[in-house]
């Protein structure tokens, strides 16, 4: 053993060690990849005898993460700070934590929503492996799997160890959220808040733009609606509740984010749908209905399109019209542009697709000169497809879409028989406002894609947890009420 002096020694020779490298690995090397060191530690040691903090911790940084090239801009890559490098140890736990103790019930681990992930990642990986761009569908493939062990695994096992966390996970999102918004709408002032071009930018740099920040919005004003009018909260804080979603309501409306808009639309007809509980056969009826009638008539209804020349503006009634114009709108053109891209890439590689994040470095030649726009790019690296259907379609081939496309369909049919199910109110409250929020971003779904970021995946994931804790649960009740039943019976 050594003395004390010498341990003293070793930990300030050690200390200064690390200082100084880290000093040398910055400023001469100009990386930041050994100061994640002590953040690793931490994350260990958090993970193993605090898991509920840590990851409560992490979602309330989610909100406030910034990426690192606004503090490095000279790095050739690039993440999300400090979430990221947490989300990192939060992986290597779940890992070590399943290989070595389990902790996920085989219910959790075997739900048929479960079942759609291991489908989804599966394609993923097999896409990966003969993509065009291996090293960058390996990242993306990385980004996902540190995105479900912490907003889907472990929320799931934390939701299931206690109920009432479905609420905090909310709360800990929409309370930086307000910050964000606070920032965003201070600088918005300094511009004007009918200065439309303004709101494209004001929230950067937590959230890389206007339409991402509107989708979020879009997911927590279901939650908030529900916490203002239902008797989850007290009188009181109900109150508190409402003023929040006010808030909220203001910030998505002056984000002009026409997806958000519509999302939102979408979603409270999915609310009155299972409210009234209407039926899903007229449903089915009416919406194959609508859809034989629009290919009827696509051609004039794509000539009706055409004629609509309201731009997007900061005047809010022709900002909702142009939501339809396909003829001089940019934004909307854009769209088409990415979706057409996407679609002869598709068609170059049905099977396999060009693999999983390659989209917006493989699209450029896929661009038409008469479907280029004036925000059109020549090495084609404005972004990604728009889209979470198309995007996986060109990236990951036909299973790629259908594997999301899965997920959703079974998502959505275990909230509303979950909510059917059970009798307790906070249940069916947080369910469906859980299936109205994802609602939402499968619409947005359409016209965007976020999943690739933490700001959209904690809500999506975290979200899909609860539907499918709740689910298990209420089964669970069934069952042991049908035994009860059961034994009285004989």
């Amino acid at each position: 053993m050594l003395p004390l002096k010498n341990k003293i020694a070793t930990l300030y020779l050690t200390v200064v060690a690390f200082l100084a490298i880290l000093l040398y690995t910055i400023v001469v090397k100009e990386s930041v990849l050994f100061a994640a060191i002590p953040a690793v530690l931490f994350i260990v040691v958090m993970a193993f005898y605090a898991v509920d903090t840590l990851f409560y911790w992490i979602l309330f940084l989610v909100p406030l993460s910034i990426p690192l090239h606004e503090l490095v801009p000279s790095l050739p890559y690039d993440m999300q700070l400090p979430t990221e490098p947490l989300l990192v140890g939060m992986l290597l736990f779940f890992i070590l934590k399943m290989a070595f103790q389990g902790g996920i019930s085989k219910q959790f681990w075997l739900h048929p929503v479960s079942l759609a992930i291991y489908f989804y990642l599966f394609w993923m990986l097999i896409t990966t492996a003969t993509s065009t761009m291996p090293l960058v569908s390996f990242k993306f493939l990385l980004s996902k799997l540190w995105f479900l062990a912490t907003f889907y695994f472990i929320a799931g096992k934390i939701i299931q160890n206690n109920h009432l966390a479905a609420k905090k996970m909310v709360w800990l999102y929409t309370i930086p959220l307000l910050l964000v918004i606070a920032f965003a709408t201070y600088r918005h002032l300094g511009y004007g808040l009918h200065d439309k071009q303004a709101s494209y930018f004001v929230m950067n740099p937590f959230y890389k733009d206007h339409t991402s920040y509107g989708a979020i919005l879009a997911m927590y004003i279901p939650f908030l609606t529900a916490f203002s009018f239902s008797t989850l909260l007290k009188p009181d804080n109900r109150k508190w509740a409402f003023g929040i979603l006010l808030i909220l309501l203001f910030a998505v409306v002056m984000s002009h984010t026409r997806a958000a808009w519509l999302s939102l639309v979408g979603g409270f007809g999915v609310w009155t749908i299972i409210k009234l509980k209407i039926r899903f056969k007229p449903l089915f009826i009416t919406g194959l209905s609508v859809l034989l009638l629009g290919l009827i008539f696509q051609n004039q209804i794509l000539m009706q399109l055409e004629r609509n020349s309201d731009e997007s503006s900061a005047h809010l009634g022709d900002h909702v019209a142009s939501m339809t114009n396909i003829s001089t709108d940019a934004s909307n053109l854009e769209r088409i542009n990415r979706w057409k891209s996407a679609w002869e890439m598709f068609k170059d590689r049905p099977i396999f697709g060009y693999g999983p994040g390659t989209y917006q470095f493989k699209y450029a030649p896929y661009q038409l000169s008469h479907d280029r726009t004036i925000i059109s790019t020549n090495s084609g690296d404005g972004g990604n497809a728009h889209s979470e259907y198309l995007g996986p379609m060109a990236e990951s081939g036909v299973l790629g879409t259908v594997s999301i496309l899965l997920l959703i369909a079974v998502v959505i049919y275990t909230a509303v028989h979950t909510y059917s199910r059970t009798n307790s109110y906070y249940i069916k409250t947080i369910v469906l406002s859980a299936l109205v929020a994802l609602i939402t971003y499968y619409l947005h779904g359409f016209l965007n894609n976020f999943l690739d970021t933490d700001k959209a995946s904690a809500p999506f994931w975290g979200f899909t947890a609860m539907i499918v804790v709740f689910d298990i649960y209420t089964r669970n009740q069934q069952k042991q009420i049908n035994e009860i039943n059961g034994s009285k019976n004989i």
